[in-house]
């Protein structure tokens, strides 16, 4: 069966040709013109993964990955403009899984496509073997992907379980960021690996006791990320 695609964007020429180019690979795209439409979409159909441009009438792509991240776990793509970081910082600091930036290869987009639900598919096949990671105060339920962190709950996106779920496998190595993102999309092909600075801080800010002075996710300057058992 094949997946199904959620894809929002207000420009009709984009819309077109990335629903061309996602049926050629075999996709099931259903399409909408705003972020509104993108939610009622979402909430009305299941779907395998989002992919939503940040600026749409109604509701904004940043707006409706927010409310979508606080219903489900649905892999999010956020089209963004070149020029447009704060947006893309914003969209990562969400929930979104990765962001693509106009004008964008069909190449590129299909890629990332594909990479993220890849990757979905192997953290399902592994969760039938894995088991319980305890580090310190954290507990990391593999199977389940449920985090606690001093015996409270804690909610994590998944990337953001991706990257604790990596850096817990090894305590005390030091992963690069090439490596992180290599781990996330299970591909050579990353894209902008500052990504992993903002899901490393998205992280920091739900398991550090003081975020502002982390000592569970450790920065080795100029080389990377390590978890420290703490």
């Amino acid at each position: 069966m094949s997946a199904r695609i959620l894809l929002a964007d207000d420009e009709p020429a984009i819309v077109d040709a990335v629903a061309y180019a996602l049926g050629r690979e075999g996709f099931e795209v259903d399409t909408v013109a705003d972020g509104q439409a993108a939610l009622e979409a979402a909430r009305s159909s299941a779907y395998d993964l989002a992919i939503l441009d940040i600026m749409m009438p109604r509701v904004s792509g940043t707006d409706a990955c927010r409310a979508l991240r606080a219903e489900s776990d649905i892999p999010i793509i956020l089209l963004t403009a070149k020029d447009a970081e704060l947006d893309r910082v914003l969209g990562l600091e969400l929930g979104a899984d990765d962001y693509v930036t106009k004008p964008f290869s069909m190449a590129e987009l299909v890629s990332r496509v594909r990479s993220i639900l890849r990757r979905r598919e192997l953290d399902r096949a592994e969760s039938t073997t894995a088991g319980v990671r305890e580090l310190g105060g954290i507990r990391v339920d593999l199977v389940r992907h449920l985090v606690e962190v001093d015996g409270r709950p804690v909610h994590l996106t998944l990337s953001e379980f991706k990257v604790l779920a990596l850096l817990a496998a090894e305590p005390e190595r030091v992963f690069t960021r090439r490596q992180v993102m290599e781990h996330l999309w299970q591909s050579p092909y990353v894209g902008d690996e500052r990504a992993c600075d903002v899901h490393v801080s998205n992280l920091r800010r739900k398991i550090e006791r003081s975020p502002a002075e982390p000592e569970r996710i450790v920065t080795v300057r100029g080389v990377g990320y390590k978890l420290v058992p703490v």
